[in-house]
């Protein structure tokens, strides 16, 4: 099999494209299954639509299925709409059960029917298992495709099983051993099945110390865990302890960029609107509730400001520092946003942690807190001469920034304990609290100073 690399990538491409220029239908097959399948979809997607219809000519349904699974689920359906029913229906029985469901899963009642009759049976009711879990579920992520065996079997029997299933099964590195009734009782791996003499009994050389997920866990909490344990996939199981299937390493992949890319949206307000191929307006759409409910937060600001006009009129230098404190009020808070938000993710902040870590982030805020207050005391005492509002400014900056890391690490914790995502304790609303706090932290001292100055 050929990786592609930066040099020969185009050369390869520009080869592809002449056979099929040509029609050179057995060069073509030759010099494109050779590739990598990740080398197959990056070609593939570049090809022009009459190019396209030319390789579902001259490749099989099944070794089309493997640059079907590869394309992202937009780029699938408008290639489903190319595709003969006849060849789809074939592309879909060689393809994984929990990459089908994947796809069907925003398609209409009518359409995912119509595909699942022309599947076949053992293949389809796989598929159909898959979708009846909830979304985001083990269940919803398992795939049906893996090898189970029984702790009676012997060895030989077992490699002479995986000769015949192996092609089939996403993965063959654990073999799962159930009982008649079909409960998981026991792992074993490829590699001691290998490393076992022909004639031992499965029960001899399982391990009955099987780590697995329910089908009804969070696919956040089964990706933690395959993480965790570093394992290739892990078995799901009913609430009986039957073996339904099982969750691969490459799932968790996807889980973890899905999970991280929902994060990324909820703390910077742009929710369903990351995807660059969303339209203007679609991202605007989704942007506009956050944009709009700060500026009602940025009314309370300037309701802050207004409080402290006639401080303001005696000593109007104080307005220069108000973008500072604000800014820095905002950035401090977001940086302990994202510590807490990160550690809940991953589950590194846990019910003992929790103290110690609003604890450390305090102690941050407090020595970023002094490093500012002594670097701006010294900035404003040289530059406008003035070593009262040089200690207003540095001590106000002190406070603001030792309350706004406790705030941005303790709001998403509070959102966590009200069962909500802690991402949406988002980056522009922490920024919005934190500069309300800032600017009357701010305005008291230089109030409470003010004869001073």
């Amino acid at each position: 099999m050929v990786r592609l690399d930066e040099q020969n990538r185009e050369q390869y491409e520009q080869l592809i494209l002449e056979t099929l220029r040509s029609e050179a239908r057995e060069q073509f097959r030759e010099t494109f299954l050779e590739l990598h399948p990740t080398d197959q979809v990056e070609i593939f997607v570049k090809l022009e639509s009459s190019t396209r219809r030319r390789v579902y000519e001259y490749l099989t349904p099944e070794d089309f299925s493997h640059i079907f699974e590869g394309l992202e689920i937009n780029q699938q359906k408008r290639i489903y709409q190319e595709l003969d029913e006849s060849y789809s229906s074939k592309m879909f029985n060689n393809m994984f059960s929990d990459d089908i469901a994947h796809f069907l899963a925003d398609m209409t009642g009518e359409k995912v029917e119509d595909i699942l009759q022309k599947m076949s049976k053992e293949e389809a009711e796989d598929v159909k298992e898959i979708m009846a879990y909830a979304p985001e579920t083990a269940g919803a992520i398992m795939t049906k495709e893996y090898v189970s065996i029984s702790s009676t079997d012997i060895v030989s029997n077992v490699i002479e099983k995986l000769r015949n299933d192996a092609p089939d099964a996403e993965t063959i590195y654990y073999l799962y051993v159930v009982d008649e009734p079909g409960r998981l009782v026991g792992v074993t791996s490829l590699r001691d099945l290998i490393t076992a003499q022909p004639t031992e009994v499965i029960e001899k050389i399982m391990s009955t110390r099987v780590v697995s997920v329910t089908d009804d866990m969070d696919q956040e909490d089964v990706a933690i865990l395959i993480k965790k344990y570093d394992f290739l996939a892990v078995p799901v199981v009913s609430k009986q302890n039957h073996l339904v299937g099982i969750v691969t390493f490459d799932d968790v992949i996807d889980i973890l960029e899905e999970e991280a890319t929902e994060d990324l949206g909820e703390i910077s307000a742009t929710k369903g609107a990351t995807d660059v191929n969303v339209s203007s307006f679609t991202a605007a759409r989704k942007r506009s509730p956050w944009i709009i409910m700060l500026m009602f937060f940025g009314l309370i600001t300037a309701g802050v400001i207004g409080q402290f006009e006639e401080t303001l009129e005696e000593i109007v230098l104080l307005a220069i520092f108000i973008p500072l404190i604000m800014d820095s009020a905002g950035n401090t808070g977001t940086q302990s946003l994202a510590v807490a938000v990160r550690g809940l993710a991953l589950g590194t902040i846990k019910k003992g942690t929790i103290g110690k870590m609003v604890k450390r982030e305090l102690g941050t805020g407090v020595i970023l807190g002094l490093i500012c207050m002594f670097v701006l005391s010294i900035t404003i005492t040289i530059m406008y001469q003035h070593w009262m509002l040089a200690l207003i400014v540095g001590f106000s900056i002190f406070c603001t920034l030792s309350v706004a890391t406790v705030i941005g690490s303790t709001v998403p914790l509070v959102i966590n304990k009200l069962k909500l995502d802690p991402a949406i304790a988002s980056g522009p609303f922490i920024t919005t609290v934190n500069d309300i706090l800032g600017l009357l932290i701010y305005f008291s001292i230089a109030t409470a100073l003010l004869d001073f100055l």
